[in-house]
């Protein structure tokens, strides 16, 4: 018999892996070489570094997104399985992945389809076993009420609409490079309307 373990211990291991994988971020954004401030001004340079400082900012925010999301599905937790502390591993490598592909994203996401499809596809990842855990969680705890039911199928389908979103956005880049590059927009338009329709059906909970 595989015995349970204290979700405490797990979770501040998230938050702490969360944690680090955003502050790495940063680090992705280069310091002026010698060569460039010989050449160019401070302010041209950091002209130039904007794609960098765009996508650190939207890898930042999307992450602290996954975060918050993860705080909320575990918050009823007590124990989690083994099948529970794997899937969590599983996500965390995909936000570990994060600086790198941010890195990829942001210097050549704009010129290389691989390079925006390597960083959807870990976006991808990362909603994809947060989706999983989600099924984990309320396999452990099941629901009670209707209101935990219609949290639950909130909860589901904002994480498929990130899954397909960020899905989709990989082999679209090969096809329609703009649009692929603009669909992750698409991601705050479904859970906006998402949020209305169950707001409207009563629900009640850390909603939006």
């Amino acid at each position: 018999m595989k015995a349970n373990l204290p979700a405490d211990r797990v979770l501040f291991f998230s938050d702490a892996v969360f944690a680090i994988a955003m502050t790495l971020l940063i680090l992705e954004i280069d310091l002026p070489t010698v060569a460039e401030l010989e050449h160019y001004r401070m302010l041209e340079i950091l002209r130039i570094r904007i794609p960098q400082f765009i996508g650190f900012v939207l890898s930042f925010l999307v992450t602290a997104l996954f975060w918050r999301a993860h705080v909320l599905i575990c918050k009823p937790l007590k124990e989690v399985t083994d099948r529970f502390v794997w899937l969590n591993i599983l996500l965390l490598l995909f936000v570990v992945l994060m600086p790198y592909s941010t890195a990829l994203y942001s210097s050549y996401g704009y010129s290389s389809n691989v390079a925006f499809s390597f960083y959807s596809l870990n976006l991808a990842a990362i909603g994809l076993f947060h989706l999983l855990i989600i099924y984990q969680v309320y396999k452990q705890e099941p629901v009670t009420n209707d209101n935990e039911l219609k949290y639950k199928k909130w909860q589901v389908r904002r994480s498929i609409a990130v899954v397909f979103i960020f899905s989709v956005s990989a082999p679209l880049a090969w096809w329609m490079p703009t649009f692929a590059r603009y669909l992750f927009i698409g991601i705050f338009l479904v859970h906006f309307l998402l949020d209305r329709h169950y707001r409207k059906d009563g629900l009640k909970g850390n909603i939006g």
